[in-house]
C-alpha cells in the first residue's frame, strides 16, 4: 500500500509529497495523518532548515476527498476531522522553519488553503485555483476564512468563497495569492534553489521574523518585540558571523548559535 504522504531529506531541506494522485491527492484519513506524521519530522529534526510542500502528479491538493467525506457519518467525527485538517495549517504556521508550498497543478478548496498557510508559494503557470466549498454547501475550511482575507482583503475573498470561481496562475499573481509563477521546466530548479538560499541563512533570525509577522503585531507590539528580539539577536554566533562576512566580503557560514 502506497504512503499517503512521502518524505525526504537533502542538504538541510525537507520535501513533504502529497502522495496520492490518482485523486489529485485529495485530503482523506491517512493523508491528514501522514502530514502531521511528517510534519512533526520535519520540526524535530535540527539537520531540517526549510520545507517544500508540494503534491505528485498533476495536482497540489484538490482539497477535501468527497468520497470520504461521506462515510463520516457521526458528528464528532467531522469535528475531530475537521480539527485536525485545520491543525496541519496552524503547524506549518508556528514551526519556526521556511514552508515553501511548490504548486505544481490544481490546488482547490482545502488544497488552496494549504498553500496559503506556506510562507512563499510558488507555481507553475498552468495551476488553477478554487475556494470550491459553496459549490458542495460547504464553508472554507484549513484556516480559509484567516488566511484568503488577509491575504487579498475581505470584498476578493468573499468573491471567491461565495462564486468558487476558478482562477489561473496569472490571476493568482496579480491577486498577491502567490510569490512567482514559473513554467513546468523551471519550477524544479527554482524553488530548490530558494530553498538553499534560506537553508544557508541565520536560522535564528528567519524562525523569528516567521513567528513575530504571523503573530499579526500592532505597530507598538512590534517595536517592544524588536527592543527584545534584536538584543538577542545581536549577542548570537550569527550575528558575528555575518558582521565579519560583511567585513570580509564572503558568504556567511551561519550554524544557528
Amino acid at each position: 500500500m502506497q504512503e499517503a504522504v512521502l518524505y525526504s531529506v537533502n542538504n538541510g531541506i525537507a520535501t513533504i509529497t502529497l502522495n496520492r494522485p490518482e485523486s489529485l491527492n485529495s485530503m482523506n484519513g491517512a493523508l491528514i495523518s501522514g502530514l502531521h506524521k511528517n510534519l512533526s519530522k520535519a520540526a524535530d529534526d535540527p539537520a531540517v532548515k526549510v520545507v517544500i510542500l508540494t503534491g505528485a502528479g498533476k495536482a497540489f491538493c484538490a482539497g477535501g476527498d468527497l468520497s470520504f467525506l461521506e462515510t463520516i457519518t457521526e458528528n464528532s467525527e467531522k469535528q475531530n476531522f475537521i480539527a485536525s485538517v485545520g491543525n496541519v495549517a496552524k503547524r506549518i504556521t508556528s514551526i519556526p522553519k521556511p514552508f515553501i508550498a511548490k504548486v505544481n497543478g490544481v490546488a482547490a478548496g482545502a488544497g488552496f488553503n494549504l498553500m496559503l498557510a506556506c510562507d512563499l508559494v510558488y507555481v507553475v503557470d498552468t495551476a488553477k485555483f478554487a475556494q470550491s466549498f459553496a459549490k458542495v454547501g460547504l464553508v472554507p475550511d484549513c484556516g480559509g476564512l484567516y488566511f484568503l482575507p488577509k491575504s487579498i482583503g475581505l470584498a476578493k475573498a468573499k468573491e471567491l468563497m461565495f462564486t468558487g470561481d476558478l482562477i489561473d496562475a496569472a490571476e493568482a499573481d496579480k491577486l498577491g495569492l502567490v510569490n512567482k509563477v514559473y513554467d513546468t521546466a523551471s519550477i524544479d530548479e527554482a524553488v530548490e534553489k530558494m530553498a538553499t538560499r534560506l537553508a544557508n541563512s541565520a536560522p535564528i533570525a528567519i524562525s523569528l521574523i516567521k513567528k513575530y509577522i504571523n503573530q499579526e503585531p500592532t505597530l507598538d507590539d512590534a517595536l517592544l518585540t524588536e527592543t527584545v528580539a534584536q538584543p538577542f539577536c545581536m549577542s548570537t554566533e550569527d550575528f558575528k558571523e555575518g558582521v565579519t562576512a560583511f567585513k570580509e566580503k564572503r558568504a556567511p557560514k551561519f550554524h544557528g548559535k
